[in-house]
């Protein structure tokens, strides 16, 4: 009888979201899979290529063509700088095939698709087939990750091994298996050599593993763990020695640490919300709540995940768009979450009465995947539309009109003519584009307040006469940001 009774429960859940959608939960994970991966590569395609590359952009491609033997850019661009260079490495074997900034900017989508697929397979690990393909969904259309994956930059290639560093965890965290956690480490080294900000993760790790003692591990595994970080990261510190570079790795690393605040305490509040979408940060917080009781070691390691990073770049006075994209996978999946069992068929919710009035709260729950769809891709749209505008976000797209200028330069100007321009920001693409130095006059000739990279202009009036600059190039981007070096 208590069979016949679970039975009957199961085909009644069963026939609701049939009511509801007219198809099973499996046929709907895959119509939701597939417009995740096709819009997915929809937003990040469209006129990938319409403006050219912005600053950071410029530099990371000098890089990868540097290290491809890229004629003239070669020796215009150092190969090493602030950053490690696992993507500039893999980049430049596309570039072995095909030089050009299309290129670049489509590898690294096709990075950004793969996030969404980690995404999923996160999900489904810790919840299931259609949580996970709703936070898949979620990934896909946002714009915060739309527009980062859109471009040639670090952060998107990092949050992929990061995701992937968090599946392999989860993977840990089910089977008591300690190769997942050496491959957890493994990925976390990845992760660095990708950028080396996601080295806070490490602490993610460190606290959800402190604060979840149902999963058991062994000092010796976290060694182990520990040593194939390093071995995997260590390739990087040991190249820039054998290059010789080691005083300039130094000097890099005393400018990230002791550089002046770009921005006031309240940037990531005012720009990050909006950019994964408030109705899915308040679907995460939704769900986090009315499900605590059946709270357990998986909320715990995805509120690590998202916890820890914004807790460290809060506090960190250097702030940058795109450093809070690690924890973007993490919130899609608690939203998936709670929408994933409003409308699954194993209902397991302790829904509150005031819930309950309602007869088709799954029909709510999809009204708000739908709102969520529509309001998440409508904001993509719009930020991946070219705009002429001189408000300039580091990591939120390209310069209107700097690629043209730089292939002016490219094509008109003397080899060996030298330019100068308002600050380093045009200069980086000048160099790419024109293929022809170029140095800022806002770069600080102070040694602590300049990325070593750059080259300080000491006396521009004096360089000028001397004929060792012999272009000034003007932009409205650089003059909107530093008003004292426009006038000058």
């Amino acid at each position: 009888m208590t069979e016949l009774i679970v039975q009957s429960k199961f085909i009644k859940e069963k026939s609701i979201i049939k009511a509801i959608t007219g198809i099973d939960e499996i046929l709907l994970t895959r119509i939701i899979l597939s417009v995740a991966f096709l819009t997915g590569a929809f937003l990040r395609i469209w006129q990938i290529n319409a403006m050219g590359y912005n600053t950071d952009e410029a530099v990371y491609s000098g890089q990868a063509a540097a290290i491809a033997g890229v004629p003239v850019l070669e020796d215009i661009f150092p190969i090493f700088r602030a950053h490690p260079l696992l993507f500039q490495v893999l980049l430049s074997l596309v570039y072995q095939i095909q030089f050009s900034d299309l290129a670049g900017r489509l590898f690294a989508a096709v990075i950004g698709m793969g996030t969404i697929y980690l995404t999923y397979r996160t999900g489904k690990l810790l919840y299931g087939q259609l949580p996970g393909a709703i936070a898949a969904l979620i990934i896909a259309l946002m714009p915060y990750h739309v527009l980062v994956s859109r471009q040639v930059l670090l952060d998107g290639p990092m949050v992929f091994f990061a995701t992937l560093s968090l599946f392999l965890l989860v993977q840990f965290s089910y089977s008591q298996k300690p190769i997942w956690l050496y491959f957890a480490g493994a990925s976390m080294g990845f992760t660095f050599l990708a950028k080396e900000t996601s080295i806070i993760l490490i602490g993610a790790i460190y606290s959800f593993l402190a604060l979840a003692p149902e999963i058991k591990v062994r000092i010796r595994d976290i060694i182990i763990s520990l040593l194939l970080w390093i071995v995997v990261i260590l390739p990087f510190p040991l190249s820039i020695a054998l290059a010789g570079s080691s005083t300039t790795g130094r000097n890099y690393l005393a400018w990230q640490l002791f550089r002046r605040p770009n921005h006031d305490w309240s940037f990531y509040l005012s720009n990050v919300p909006q950019s994964i979408g408030v109705l899915v940060i308040l679907t995460a917080i939704i769900g986090i709540i009315l499900l605590w009781r059946n709270r357990s070691w998986k909320e715990k390691i995805l509120l690590c995940w998202i916890l820890v990073p914004l807790t460290f770049f809060q506090i960190w006075p250097v702030k940058g768009f795109q450093y809070l994209l690690p924890i973007a996978p993490p919130i899609a999946i608690l939203a998936g979450r709670l929408l994933g069992k409003l409308i699954g068929e194993d209902n397991k919710l302790n829904i509150s009465t005031f819930f309950k009035r309602f007869s088709h709260y799954r029909i709510a729950s999809m009204i708000v995947i739908v709102m969520i769809v529509i309001s998440l891709f409508g904001s993509s749209w719009q930020r991946i539309q070219p705009e002429i505008s001189t408000r300039f976000l580091a990591g939120t797209g390209g310069v209107p009109g700097g690629r043209e200028a730089g292939e002016w330069v490219k094509n008109n100007a003397p080899l060996n003519s030298n330019f100068m321009t308002i600050g380093p920001s045009m200069a980086n693409i000048i160099k790419f584009y024109g293929q022809r130095p170029a140095y800022g006059l806002s770069v600080s000739p102070n040694p602590l307040h300049r990325n070593p990279s750059y080259t300080p202009i000491y006396n521009p009036d004096a360089q000028i006469r001397r004929s060792e600059l012999q272009y000034i190039v003007w932009d409205s981007f650089s003059a909107s940001r530093s008003t004292f070096f426009s006038d000058k």
